[in-house]
């Protein structure tokens, strides 16, 4: 079989107009990024449209190095749902280059279940992330401007809580000292970089539903404290309206296709494991607008990027999911159930039920929500049909959810037919209930913690370190106490330690710190020792990724 860039390269896109015209767009309304991707105006979200159509939710058991693809799923399942008659349109992330050149690679889906054009979307597509990064730097430069030219007048700040972001995984910038050299550099100060999927610039765009709206959350940005205690905003500083200049064309939706044809919205970029996870609230507008079905993901494992997704950004946009289908493999099965990486392709039936545990789990925290369920089996050619069948007799028999192969990356369309037609029919005949959240909003900030902790990761204590609690006083003290909570922490275990594959009920979560996001809306806690600042692996993608004859390679 071809690799996923050669499958893009070689299939026949169609004019980006003529996408948006089928879809019920005004092609002289979008604005072309060339031939095959567009920008879409926020004036075309109909809300009552909206209402009558159905949102679909694509998350996962927990993730391992084995990849679980959930992307691939999503846009399978839009294909699948075109060969059935049905009218889908998928709302996905912005990739972001990190992982692009680092470790876990694009995020465009694979095989013939890919958005395209899969290069430009992968690298630098339309911008946003630049414009995010500029963004956010400049708030940076212009803070340590304005504390350089009002020193003389004796303002200072106690605190700075602002930093740098870059596109990159770099862990030499983590942690850096600036203003070093003569006086005319600026002020010495210990700072450092997360990458730019973690900015709170990145979660306000995902938020912000009109520049008006952006234009307000920008200027709540909070940059530090005084001597006196007292907050410093961008607001103060009379900048939220230049800084929105930078963000107006990053602000608007991305229109491209799928390996079919198939309309798609891609959209902001932030990782489940340190931010919220999902794709932008105006994205998946647009995608109800004119879907039918509106197919969206959020990141990692359900108890990151799911959990996320109904309580935070349901709870924000006023989103009700009608289905989350749970994408499972039996690698990553096998690999939750102790065999070793090197043995995951090898049959073993037993290997795989005893990694039935995390499925079940996921399972358990998704009816939580009220959701209904319908597993996505994404099929490896190594895999056997006796070892799908006790899968499926697992979930059909004993957690009754739904159950489907999905053959998208091998089939296409064809291949996810399967899970189409089950989708539709569980939305037909029992959807999901009303969205049941697991804390309200006048819960207090420790409470809200230790819903998500205790019932979505089975945490048996959480604890605050002094960093952690002087936080929680500044956010009582600034009243931003109804703020619903994003914890970070990693993705490829229910608790604090990466390494955990099994069983991990009970755990202590240790909370490092806590960041406080009042332009985006957020309390972000920190858990354990997860980074914002992702480092690059021994042998990263970037050593593959090359041009050759005009065509990058080695990009997937």
């Amino acid at each position: 079989m071809k690799s996923d860039i050669e499958i893009a390269q070689s299939t026949p896109l169609r004019p980006i107009a003529d996408i948006a015209r089928e879809m019920g767009i005004d092609p002289n309304v979008i604005e072309p990024y060339g031939r095959y991707i567009a920008k879409v105006p926020l004036s075309c979200i109909d809300k009552a449209k909206m209402k009558q159509h159905h949102l679909i939710l694509v998350t996962a058991i927990s993730p391992t190095k084995a990849g679980i693809g959930k992307t691939t799923v999503s846009v399978g399942l839009a294909l699948g749902m075109n060969k059935i008659g049905k009218r889908a349109v998928v709302a996905l992330r912005e990739p972001s280059l990190g992982p692009c050149f680092g470790q876990k690679g694009g995020a465009c889906g694979g095989g013939y279940a890919q958005l395209l054009p899969m290069e430009k979307i992968n690298l630098h597509f339309t911008g946003d992330f630049h414009a995010i990064t500029s963004a956010n730097n400049m708030i940076a430069a212009l803070l340590d401007n304005y504390l350089y030219q009002h020193a003389a007048d004796g303002f200072r700040l106690k605190q700075v809580l602002w930093k740098r972001v870059e596109d990159v995984n770099d862990r030499s910038l983590r942690q850096i000292v600036t203003g070093l050299g003569p006086l005319t550099n600026g002020i010495p100060a210990q700072t450092g970089f997360d990458i730019t999927s973690a900015s709170e610039i990145m979660g306000i765009l995902c938020f912000a539903t009109s520049i008006d709206d952006l234009k307000k959350k920008i200027g709540n940005i909070l940059l530090g404290f005084d001597y006196n205690d007292k907050p410093f905003f961008v607001r103060d500083m009379g900048i939220e309206g230049s800084i929105t200049a930078l963000l107006m064309d990053a602000l608007q939706p991305n229109l491209v296709q799928t390996t079919d044809g198939t309309p798609a919205f891609v959209h902001c970029g932030p990782f489940a494991n340190i931010a919220h996870g999902c794709n932008s609230v105006v994205a998946t507008q647009m995608a109800l607008t004119y879907g039918d079905y509106a197919i969206t993901e959020a990141g990692f494992g359900a108890d990151l990027g799911a959990e996320k997704f109904y309580d935070i950004k349901c709870r924000r946009a006023g989103l009700q999911p009608d289905l989350t289908v749970l994408v499972v493999t039996l690698q990553a099965l096998k690999m939750h159930g102790g065999v070793q990486y090197e043995k995951i392709k090898e049959p073993n039936v037993e290997g795989a039920a005893n990694g039935f545990w995390n499925l079940d789990k996921h399972v358990g925290n998704l009816q939580r929500f009220g959701q209904r369920i319908v597993v996505a089996f994404n099929k490896y050619a190594s895999d056997t049909d006796e070892e799908i069948e006790v899968v499926r007799r697992h979930c059909e028999d004993d957690l009754h959810v739904g159950f489907a192969v999905n053959e998208a990356f091998a089939k296409g369309g064809e291949g996810a037919k399967a899970l189409a037609q089950t989708v539709v029919d569980t939305i037909d005949k029992n959807p999901s209930e009303p969205l049941h959240l697991l804390y309200n909003d006048d819960d207090n900030v420790e409470s809200k913690i230790e819903s998500v902790a205790r019932n979505i990761y089975g945490a048996g204590s959480i604890t605050y370190s002094a960093k952690a609690k002087k936080q929680l006083a500044n956010i009582y003290r600034l009243g931003l106490e109804k703020l619903p909570v994003c914890i970070a922490k990693t993705q490829y275990s229910f608790s604090t330690n990466a390494k955990a594959y099994g069983p991990t009920d009970g755990f202590r979560l240790d909370v490092a710190d806590i960041v406080i996001n009042s332009g985006s809306g957020l309390i972000v806690a920190i858990a354990g020792n997860i980074l914002r600042m992702p480092g690059l692996p021994k042998d990263p993608q970037a050593n593959r990724i090359d041009v050759v004859d005009g065509k990058i390679v080695g990009l997937s």
